[in-house]
């Protein structure tokens, strides 16, 4: 009888592993890919080599840092069209598995379900799968839930395989910080801590009564059964269907006027709207997303009074969002997103 299994397959350095495939004589070298490639310009890294990472250049680094801890690198614009047929070939590859179940999380990632007595040796023929298909190597992480899988693909990199399971969850995860987990950041581990859970094996000890006082009816529940490495224990492969569209801009130099920034989110909201209409579902809230310099961040929501596909509705609520701030500073980023109905039968 075959157990079932989740296997988390990602793809190494995925972006620059494409752009490899390209430019063979830069493999063994520091690339980054962010932006336009220009490291003189606002933006930040999408994905940096493992050469690169070794001094300290990670995602979502601006661009200027990146240079200055790693001046020798190579970068690189971002290509979307390259990265999306390659995730398409992965998918695909994944697909192919006699009875998987894969459910999509990027471009880059994916859990696959799979009946099997020997997930490791599923685990070898999907690497060695996609890499006849795509010239491109895979991590795979290998659980009995999609958060063990997901955690374990961290130990197996790069292009190796790791097993976590209820049995060494604890070996494995006890002693590290709650930080460790899928979906704990800097953040909520501080909140953690300081309610005295500091490790893994705190949180998967912890009082569910004291989690649900402090991060609530969903959350505190939630935290608990991610500290025991629970959950889902099957991939869910039915068809993703987004919930908004947004679209964002970083300015190479700052908006100082209020008809500056109406220009820009006009344009932006064109774009959502744009996006949205492809799905044939109406905008029933606009969120703006505005970055002062130097680096000020604030996200506002308006809910319409009725659902619109109509630009300057859209741009107009997100420049009353920006009037409401009522902060004169310079602008440097501004993103809108338009948040649809719901489906017919909902999500």
């Amino acid at each position: 009888m075959h157990d079932h299994w989740v296997l988390h397959v990602d793809m190494n350095q995925f972006l620059v592993a494409v752009e490899l495939l390209r430019r063979p004589e830069l493999v063994g070298k520091p690339v980054v890919v962010g932006g336009r490639g220009d490291p003189t310009e606002r933006a930040v890294v999408s994905t940096a080599s493992y050469e690169a990472r070794a001094h300290g250049v990670r995602s979502g680094l601006a661009l200027k840092i990146a240079r200055r801890r790693s001046p020798d690198a190579v970068f690189l614009p971002v290509d979307f069209p390259v990265y999306e047929a390659a995730s398409a070939q992965v998918m695909e590859t994944l697909r192919a598995v006699p009875g998987a179940v894969v459910e999509v999380l990027g471009w880059d990632e994916a859990f696959v379900g799979v009946e099997t007595d020997d997930p490791v040796a599923s685990a070898r023929s999907i690497q060695a799968a996609v890499l006849a298909a795509t010239d491109l190597h895979c991590s795979v992480g290998i659980g009995d839930t999609l958060v063990r899988a997901k955690i374990a693909t961290d130990f197996g990199k790069p292009q190796g395989t790791f097993v976590l399971t209820r049995d060494n969850w604890m070996d494995v995860m006890g002693a590290r910080p709650t930080t460790a987990l899928w979906g704990v950041g800097t953040r909520i581990g501080a909140r953690l801590a300081s309610i005295g859970l500091h490790t893994v094996a705190d949180l998967a000890a912890a009082d569910e009564e004291a989690l649900v006082a402090a991060f609530g009816p969903t959350n505190g529940p939630h935290l608990v059964r991610l500290g025991r490495g629970g959950g889902r224990a099957r991939p869910d492969d039915t068809a993703w269907v987004a919930r908004a569209h947004g679209r964002e801009t970083t300015f190479q130099s700052d908006l100082t006027t209020p008809d500056e920034v109406r220009a820009a989110l006009t344009e932006l909201a064109a774009r959502v709207v744009d996006d949205v209409g492809k799905e044939e579902r109406a905008v029933q809230r606009v969120h703006l997303k505005i970055r002062f310099a130097p680096f000020f961040t604030f996200t506002r929501v308006r809910k319409l009074p009725e659902p619109t596909c109509d630009v300057d509705v859209v741009a107009q609520t997100a420049y009353d969002l920006y009037l409401a701030l009522d902060d004169t500073r310079p602008v440097r980023l501004l993103g809108v997103r338009g948040e649809m109905v719901p489906p017919d039968g909902g999500y």
